[in-house]
């Protein structure tokens, strides 16, 4: 029997190995052929849905998506991946996207072991596995091979997957085990999802010949052939849907403008720019990374559901999607050092309790600790237990946002302060203080709480500024951690002499410099919630350094990302909102990025309808 886990955690495939090869012990079937698994996929899909010829034909700027029913040990994924590379040149910007469903996900280890078989993928396969994500459920999108491969890999049923995906397949890989002895994978609903999700000229193949899967593919649309099958199966089946031309859906190729340079706005440019797009980086500072964003360090903090809901998951996805994001940047913007979120009261400690007796996550996602390994952790004395997240860490925020503005396809104009937006002649105009005009197909208002002055429709948004002031410790007179604490206050890790701590949450107070008394009142909490930081003397609150930004935030404390919309609920063209981050943007505006990016080039989306349903700006109008 198996039994079942608590949300969000994945039941991971149970596995036998005979003569090298992975059985599954819940289907009784092989992951790949015992002739050989990568010649067998190389033959049944990358041969019959001509992928050699075809990835030679996608455009520079454009993408191919392929969608797979059964992840498995990611060998026909690997095997995709080296074909594209093969075709491609190293230097252009098509992308090639995999889109693939796994109801019982292999753990790591596995994994490692299934794809140790082949050496020739092994340099895919260790990146593959360095970025496999934790198992819970839920759609994990891996940017691999530095943005020219993302993988959408969904934790889920298939039925599920395909009704809350967006994407076009350009070919399917019909994988999964033997219909005999997996049913599940090819009712006839999973196919006329398949087929909701395919356009003219989409190919398929599948190891199977079962005439079954032959009719109901048949009657859903394609042309199937039975073809001579690989190794010891005698057929298998290769089709198209409704023969044409394939047409390749190509990435924007005009200029796209990103109004604020703060980490929602660097990161988008960056995106877009990696992906082939000319971006036009706007913002009234002087430098990027100077308003919300221009903290010398930010925790990669977040504070997860009791109940795994949407929001929890939303949530959940974007700690674990930004985590494995900032790894290529770091000792250069990102410090991995681990963070502690503390039971600091009775309250919380209750909080915490219920979420990990109703809530079973990966540990190396997090894992409750007591205040004894706590304390090994900080390396300071604590007082309490928490959860300990060993993926997060702090980043240096307005370092982050000047290295992400520094890109080939990303033109910055600072000291440029919009203060209209027109459209005229299928572009936006936009005007600076100056009188002076730019122009760009489409527009990215990504300004923080000064987003509404920019938004050119009728209708007050809900948004609203919060002020934070920000603190600094000089290490000659606290105890500092070795790594994030965060309770009702969070304190980072020394850097430079110091470590900052706070912020406050002044909801009515516009005082936009530092005050005595919000360096008092996060001094106060932290001694609170951590008495061993203070040393003998504390300076007065007076001689203390700090800063003070306003972050944005939304009616309903969720961020927005997505087309902006009227008050009737029309888009508007190629005009997008991304603001509401709160004091969360360190780890939403990765997942944001990378989702608003997909919307605007017309490429598979990172996130699942129920999730992105969240993030829409046609919410913020007062009903």
């Amino acid at each position: 029997m198996h039994s079942p886990c608590l949300p969000p955690a994945m039941e991971p495939a149970d596995l036998i190995w005979r003569d090298g090869v992975p059985e599954s012990t819940r289907f009784g079937d092989v992951y790949f052929s015992r002739d050989n698994g990568l010649a067998e996929t190389r033959y049944v899909f990358i041969g019959h849905n001509q992928l050699p010829e075809r990835f030679q034909q996608v455009p520079d700027t454009g993408h191919f998506v392929i969608a797979e029913t059964g992840f498995g040990t990611g060998l026909n994924f690997l095997a995709a991946w080296a074909e594209w590379l093969k075709q491609r040149p190293a230097d252009d910007n098509a992308i090639l996207h995999f889109v693939s469903v796994e109801r019982f996900p292999l753990r790591r280890q596995d994994l490692e072991k299934a794809l140790s078989y082949w050496p020739e993928l092994s340099p895919l396969a260790t990146e593959l596995i360095e970025h496999y994500p934790p198992l819970i459920k839920g759609t994990h999108r891996l940017v691999l091979a530095g943005g020219r491969v993302r993988l959408t890999l969904y934790f889920g049923d298939v039925l599920d997957a395909w009704k809350d995906l967006t994407f076009f397949a350009d070919a399917w890989f019909l994988d999964g085990f033997a219909p005999s002895l997996n049913p599940d994978m090819w009712l006839d609903d999973a196919i006329g999802l398949i087929t909701s999700h395919s356009k003219p000229g989409t190919t398929l193949a599948t190891f199977t010949a079962v005439g079954r899967v032959r009719r109901s593919l048949a009657e859903a649309g394609f042309e199937i052939a039975k073809v001579p099958g690989f190794g010891r199966k005698r057929e298998m089946l290769a089709g198209i849907y409704a023969p044409g031309n394939t047409t390749n859906q190509e990435a924007r190729t005009g200029t796209v403008a990103v109004i604020g340079a703060g980490i929602a706005g660097t990161l988008l440019a960056r995106n877009l720019a990696e992906r082939g797009v000319q971006v036009l980086l706007l913002d009234k500072a002087p430098h990027a990374g100077s308003a919300a964003s221009g903290n010398p360090q930010g925790a990669l903090y977040v504070k997860l559901g009791v109940e795994y809901n949407a929001q929890t998951e939303l949530a959940a996805t974007a700690l674990s999607f930004s985590q494995r994001f900032y790894r290529p940047w770091q000792n250069r913007f990102w410090h991995p050092t681990g963070l502690l979120q503390l039971a600091t009261d009775d309250q919380e400690a209750d909080r915490q309790r219920r979420f990990c007796e109703r809530n079973e996550y990966p540990d190396n996602l997090l894992e409750p600790v007591d205040a004894i390994r706590a304390s090994e952790l900080a390396g300071i004395p604590v007082d309490t237990g928490g959860l300990w997240f060993p993926g997060s860490g702090w980043l240096e925020p307005a370092k982050a946002c000047q290295q992400l503005a520094e890109h080939p396809l990303i033109e910055t104009r600072f000291s440029y302060q919009v203060v209209n937006l027109l459209p005229c002649n299928n572009q936006w105009c936009i005007r600076n203080h100056s009188g002076e005009d730019c122009r760009a197909d489409a527009v990215i208002i990504a300004g923080g709480h000064e987003s509404p002055a920019l938004v050119p429709v009728a209708g007050q948004l809900r948004l609203k500024a919060i002020r934070g002031q920000v603190t600094e410790l000089p290490e000659a007179n606290f105890n500092l951690p070795q790594t994030v604490i965060c309770g009702t206050k969070y304190l980072n890790p020394v850097q430079g002499g110091s470590a900052v701590t706070g912020a406050t949450f002044d909801l009515k107070d516009e005082t936009p410099y530092p005050t005595p008394a919000g360096h008092q009142e996060n001094l106060d909490e932290l001694k609170r919630i951590l008495p061993s930081v203070t040393k003998e003397s504390v300076p007065d609150p007076d001689q203390l350094q700090g800063r003070v930004a306003f972050r944005c935030t939304t009616h309903d404390y969720q961020p927005v990302a997505g087309h902006m919309r009227d008050t009737e609920g029309n888009h508007l063209n190629d005009l997008y909102l991304l603001t509401g981050l709160g004091s969360k943007g360190l780890v939403w505006a990765p997942l944001l990025a990378e989702y608003l990016a997909d919307v605007i080039s017309g490429q598979p989306h990172c996130l699942p309808a129920p999730l992105s349903k969240r993030l829409e700006t046609g919410r913020l109008y007062r009903t």
